[in-house]
């Protein structure tokens, strides 16, 4: 029982990443970025949004898509999945930051 309720809670977590995601998609919203987060209210103004709405929409997809698998390896129990995990992480992570230092060098 233990196990349907944490995979409950991982597709939900999984959709509402998805949701985030299809509006970061659709420029839609406030842009779950940094830059544009800590950005002062002119640099706001100025800033190109298109590429700051692709990357949080890649980045909230990527961790959509681990916590969906999280949910199947919490049904499934495999333990090989868990790698599949952890190789996805990293590669949001790796993603986040080479394409935040793409983007702040085209603005410059």
């Amino acid at each position: 029982m233990g196990n349907m309720v944490g995979s409950i809670i991982m597709c939900i977590l999984a959709i509402a990443f998805f949701l985030i995601s299809y509006r970061q998609f659709k420029e839609k919203g406030f842009i779950f970025n940094n830059a544009y987060i800590f950005a002062s209210k002119e640099e706001r103004e100025s800033m190109d949004r298109k590429p700051l709405y692709k990357q949080s929409g890649i980045v909230f997809l990527l961790i959509g898509i681990t916590f969906l698998i999280i949910a199947i390896d919490i049904i499934i129990q495999t333990g090989w999945l868990y790698y599949c995990e952890l190789v996805i992480i990293a590669g949001t992570m790796v993603y986040a930051i080479i394409s935040s230092v793409k983007i702040e060098k085209r603005t410059k």
